[in-house]
This record gives C-alpha cells, structure tokens and sequence, in this order.
C-alpha cells in the first residue's frame, strides 16, 4: 500500500502532490480524477495480469501462494509522461 501512496504522489504531481487552492470544489475535482486514473490504472494491470496468467507456462509455474499474493497496485510499466509500457498494439486489437 505505501508504494501505492508513492505513485499517488507521482500521479498527482502539482505542488508536490498536495491538493490546493481555496475552493472546496476544485479539490474535490481533483479528488476525483486521480481516483478515476487510480481506478484505470487497477483495471489495466488487471488486464495485463489476466493476459500473463492465460498462458500455460505461468499457469504450471506458479503456486497458490504466488496467486494469493498478486496484486494489481502496481505502477512500475508506468512513467510521468502517460506512456504505458505494456507492448499492446495501439490499434486495440
């Protein structure tokens, strides 16, 4: 959860990850858009997880206890810039 909390501080990176300005609204809305990012993010590593795990050779290697520990709060395959390292086509296909 902490390196969770660190991406936070990467994701939202304006004034040093701190929400400010004087209206409530304003922080609410940026609240809210780096939950939407956080919850994008979750999603796509569930994606990339499932695709990794669909393959037979993971399948027979890992054990209970490597599937209990999975996660998918993780950011590493992503930079500050947007780009996501994940090697899918563009393309969608």
């Amino acid at each position: 959860m902490e390196n969770w909390n660190s991406a936070n501080h990467d994701l939202f990176y304006g004034k040093d990850g701190d929400l400010t300005g004087s209206h409530k609204e304003s922080q609410e809305v940026s609240m809210l858009a780096l939950h939407l990012l956080q919850s994008a993010l979750v999603h796509v590593n569930t994606l990339l997880l499932q695709d990794v795990l669909s393959e037979e050779k993971w399948q027979k290697r890992l054990t209970d206890a490597d599937r209990r520990a999975l996660s998918p709060l993780f950011w590493t395959h992503v930079n500050p810039y947007l780009d996501v390292l994940c090697g899918w086509p563009l393309d969608g296909s």
